[in-house]
């Protein structure tokens, strides 16, 4: 791990994503920034760490259940999303059964928003200019490891259509990505990232919050690896992609964080 750290520092400094850029094509993986591709030993797929900041700012605070607020600016047809209607159904899409029922990424009541976006039309909407808008909204269950989709109509702010999947890995969150930093600083296996943002920078790293954070989901092919990362794809489990600000990217793909069990593991072979 600190090898590649050095080499970047002695030769790339300004250029730093360029020199993983090569690294990773060695190595058959997708660079964070470009779009999600399948990988060696399991299945991977690019955060887009931008989009989920912005959309994780908006969620509704974990455990508190809040009434649905008034409809604010709305959008029309196949419009994206506008703030405000984001904000509104995310609030209609986390019931109070929901609440109670569910776990997020810290292991708090409620669950971990992924993704809300536009809903398609149904069939017999599709040329119909005054059809319903509707979102879908993508949590991330971590009491159960399911994936729940809700289907909501801005128009009624009734939920249509509620979907369970077990075994699925959407991209993950940034929520979920600084825990899994989180969980990897904390692990004896974050010794070496500790050790070259050191060297980086000269200061300790103490808090994800000094990162530029990407991760993609892992998902393991069975047998091939021992232990508890052979649960990865039924448990929710990602590699991190971890940049010095303003530096050089630091290379931690073998290790594997499975944020369902709160586990870090590397990979074998």
């Amino acid at each position: 791990m600190r090898r590649t750290v050095h080499r970047h520092l002695g030769k790339v400094v300004a250029g730093a994503a360029i020199a993983v850029a090569g690294t990773a094509v060695m190595v058959g993986i997708t660079l964070p920034g470009t779009a999600g591709a399948d990988e060696s030993g399991g299945t991977g797929k690019a955060a887009g760490s931008d989009r989920q900041q912005a959309a994780d700012g908006q969620g509704a605070a974990p455990g508190v259940v809040q009434q649905a607020p008034a409809e604010g600016e709305k959008g029309k047809g196949r419009d994206p999303l506008t703030d405000d209607e984001t904000q509104r159904v995310e609030r209609i899409a986390v019931n109070q059964q929901l609440l109670n029922s569910s776990e997020n990424v810290e292991g708090k009541r409620g669950p971990q928003r992924l993704d809300v976006e536009l809903a398609n039309p149904g069939p017999s909407e599709l040329d119909n200019p005054n059809a319903p808008r509707r979102a879908d909204v993508t949590f991330y269950d971590y009491k159960d490891d399911t994936v729940v989709t809700k289907t909501v109509n801005l128009d009624t702010g009734k939920v249509e259509q509620t979907g369970t999947q077990h075994g699925v890995q959407p991209p993950a969150s940034h929520a979920e990505d600084v825990e899994a930093a989180e969980l990897l600083l904390a692990s004896p296996l974050g010794a070496g990232l500790k050790a070259d943002y050191k060297d980086a920078t000269g200061n300790e790293l103490t808090s994800p919050d000094q990162l530029l954070l990407t991760a993609m989901v892992y998902k393991a092919t069975p047998g091939r690896q021992s232990g508890d990362l052979d649960q990865c794809g039924e448990h929710r489990c990602v590699r991190l992609f971890p940049k010095v600000k303003n530096g050089p990217w630091i290379d931690a793909r073998d290790f594997v964080i499975d944020l369902s069990a709160r586990k870090v593991g590397k990979l074998t072979g």
